[in-house]
């Protein structure tokens, strides 16, 4: 039987427009060997992290999970858990999160959104500027690499990166927040050279996924309705989806759904997720 193992990396508030100017050789190889397509935000959703990451790593939308902003506070997530603490809980399978962001990880401000996964990682950013973030990411893509790389046992992994909307927010969407993106894509490569470089990886088939979560405005900026802070989008690669057919319509609720498929799991109906996963329209 096939081994199968996912790999979702959520890179915050990367702008699908700028994509095309920038160099993500790693992104790119994703891309070309699977889709790149973009994710309109659910309309009711505030176009924020915590509603939206939320949403990416449960498959249920807002008015289901209860998480409405960046405090978690009244949420549901006992009820609708992350892909992580489901498998694990649920299917006795081997999961793994890692970032930088408090209240994904963290029992803060109502959080974590991560409540129980086999192996859970934080890398608190020293201090809350671009430079910071910058090297708490650094940290977080050495720390997934190791393990990734280490040959233990992952079903499915969550790899959290910040810093490119932490240097918006700080510097608005200019050149530096073009080299924030550039600065994940290397570190999204070195999240694949570990996959590559597992121990005993023969028979593995790993399903690599992209996110963001939304957008920004040109002078840094979201939770608004512009086109640029609603659009998002997701890459990804792996078995059943194949190169150059781009799903149309794609949802945030749509990640969750497409790691237990590509696990093998079929979408149970008691877990009445909102997301159906990648088929799309093409």
């Amino acid at each position: 039987m096939t081994d199968r193992h996912v790999l979702v990396v959520g890179i915050d508030g990367v702008r699908l427009d700028l994509l095309p100017q920038v160099d993500t050789p790693h992104l790119d190889t994703i891309a070309d060997a699977g889709f790149l397509a973009p994710i309109e935000i659910d309309a009711g959703t505030p176009t924020m992290s915590g509603p939206c990451w939320t949403t990416i790593v449960t498959g249920v939308g807002v008015a289901r999970h209860g998480v409405w902003g960046n405090r978690f506070d009244g949420n549901r997530l006992e009820v609708f858990p992350d892909f992580t603490t489901r498998l694990a809980a649920e299917r006795g399978r081997r999961t793994y999160a890692v970032g930088g962001w408090e209240p994904l990880f963290l029992a803060r401000q109502g959080g974590p959104v991560f409540r129980a996964p086999s192996r859970l990682g934080y890398l608190a950013p020293r201090a809350d500027t671009p430079q910071a973030w910058e090297e708490c990411d650094e940290g977080v893509a050495a720390e997934a690499a190791r393990v990734l790389g280490s040959g233990e046992e992952l079903h499915a992994s969550f790899v959290y990166l910040g810093a490119v909307d932490e240097t918006a927010h700080f510097l608005g969407c200019g050149a530096e927040y073009r080299a924030a993106i550039e600065n994940a894509d290397r570190r999204l490569g070195r999240l694949l050279k570990g996959l590559d470089e597992r121990p005993g990886r023969h028979g593995e088939q790993w399903t690599v996924i992209v996110v963001t979560d939304h957008g920004h405005r040109d002078e840094g900026g979201h939770g608004g309705d512009s086109d640029l802070e609603r659009t998002a989008w997701v890459a990804a690669r792996g078995p059943g989806l194949p190169a150059g057919r781009v799903p149309r319509g794609l949802r945030h609720v749509d990640v969750a759904a497409q790691v237990y498929l590509s696990l093998g799991i079929e979408l149970d109906s008691h877990w009445t997720l909102d997301g159906t996963g990648f088929a799309g329209t093409a």
